[in-house]
Formats: C-alpha cells, sequence, structure tokens
C-alpha cells in the first residue's frame, strides 16, 4: 500500500487542502526508491490520480486505486455499470473471531476499460463488505469502487479481494493512529521528529492491540491507562506480575 506516512508525517501548513496536495505531490518521489517492479500498488482514494497510474505502469507495476467523489465522473461510470450486477464473481466470509461476521462480495468487469478515461484500466470492480454484529444482530453495508491496470488473466476476482483487504487492513491502522493521536495535525515538523513520533505511535498501537478484547476499542483501551497508569508498565512487560518467568531465574 502506498501511504505518505511510511517515510513520516508531511509537513501541513494549517490547511487539509495542502496536506492533500502534499501527500499527491509526494507520491511518486516516495516510489522512486522503492522497486515496484511487478507489485501492486494500493492506494485510497485520494492517490486515484491519471499520473500516478501512468508512473506505476512506467515502472512495470500495477495498481489497484479506490474510487470515490474526487473522480466523479469515473465514480458514476462505475456505479452504473454495477447497478444490477447480478450474482458475484467470489464471496468470502470470514470467521466471527472479534464477535461480528463479515461477509463480502465482489463484482468485476472489463466492459469500461476502453470508455473511461483513465489510463492503463485492466479491470473495475464493486465491492460489498457486510457485517453482522453477532451479540445485537445488527447490520451494515459499506460499497466499494474501484479499478486495477491487472486484466481478469493476471488477478481472478479472489485475487482482487485479497488485495483490497489487505489495503484497508493497513489503512485501519492509519485511522486508528489518525483518530486516537490526531497524527495528521502534529505540529512536529523537523527533523527526525514526525518519523520518531510516528514509530512510536505505530508501536503503543500494536502494543494496544496484543491485549485488545474483541469487545474493546483502542480508544476505551487509552482512557483505562490514563486512570490505570499501572496497566502500562503491565502491558510493556516492566513487572514481576506481567514479565514472562526467565528459566534460572532465582
Amino acid at each position: 500500500m502506498l501511504r505518505s506516512k511510511k517515510v513520516g508525517t508531511l509537513p501541513v501548513a494549517h490547511s487539509d487542502a495542502v496536506k492533500r496536495t502534499n501527500e499527491i505531490g509526494m507520491a511518486i518521489p516516495v516510489l522512486e526508491d522503492c522497486d515496484i517492479a511487478g507489485k501492486d500498488v494500493t492506494a485510497d482514494a485520494l492517490l486515484t490520480q491519471r499520473a500516478l497510474a501512468t508512473y506505476l505502469i512506467e515502472q512495470q507495476a500495477h495498481y489497484h486505486f479506490t474510487v470515490k467523489g474526487n473522480q466523479p465522473t469515473l465514480e458514476q461510470d462505475i456505479a452504473a455499470q454495477f447497478a444490477h450486477c447480478g450474482a458475484p464473481d467470489f464471496v468470502e466470509v470470514s470467521p466471527a473471531d472479534h464477535g461480528r461476521i463479515e461477509t463480502r462480495r465482489i463484482w468485476c468487469s472489463t466492459t469500461l476499460n476502453d470508455y473511461v478515461d483513465f489510463p492503463h484500466v485492466g479491470q473495475t470492480f464493486r465491492i460489498e463488505r457486510e457485517c453482522i454484529q453477532k451479540k445485537t444482530g445488527k447490520r451494515s453495508l459499506e460499497v466499494a469502487l474501484g479499478i486495477t491496470s491487472r486484466t481478469p488473466q493476471e488477478a481472478s476476482p479472489q485475487r482482487l479481494l485479497e488485495v483490497n483487504r489487505g489495503h484497508w487492513a493497513i489503512e485501519s491502522v492509519h485511522y486508528l493512529i489518525d483518530w486516537n493521536f490526531n497524527e495528521d495535525r502534529s505540529r512536529v515538523r523537523t527533523g527526525f521528529g514526525p518519523e520518531n513520533l510516528t514509530r512510536l505511535r505505530r508501536f503503543a498501537i500494536g502494543i494496544l492491540k496484543s491485549f485488545q478484547k474483541p469487545s474493546q476499542s483502542i480508544a476505551e483501551m487509552m482512557r483505562t491507562l490514563c486512570f490505570r497508569t499501572r496497566l502500562v508498565f503491565d502491558y510493556l512487560r516492566m513487572t514481576k506480575n506481567s514479565a514472562p518467568a526467565i528459566p534460572g531465574a532465582g
């Protein structure tokens, strides 16, 4: 997945518009130091840009982009294509490990390849993510539209769904950090400060997730730690009760 935070937080001059401009402008420079030939590069809707798509193909890589309102004509064309899509091309049901059952469905098409104004389109796709909370029975449904330079011969519906799921698994971590640490509005911008802080935030999220229970949110765990600071040392294995026993220790 392509994300600017891999190299630290970009400078933001008091404006979300400037932040968006920075991320788009930094996408290709970030990739120039990476060996991406033959790789799938995923990006959220902000980076669904023609220049980036062309660059990736020139580097013998492939793109897998989400399409939203910043590309309104493209979004409308794909939505219209799948308005009456019939049975999905592939369905995946996840185990109810976190108190919910998730069903993902994907539809793929090559019909728009020569019609949409976007370079090197191999397929368009529509993904539905249906979630059922086991305790309450509450249902939610999310729909995502996208494009990829991979043809059906290069990527099956199952493979496209796998790539998309991998993208959002990483994106969910960024969401946690933005939501709980407000990282996007951090005012630390000089030297190695942004890079070091973003690594510490990811370390903290990793520790919290290792202790997280199915019914807990990261925000709830952080609030608990504010009032029970002893738990911080337990989570870090710095107390006698939490540290694993050392063989042969007296």
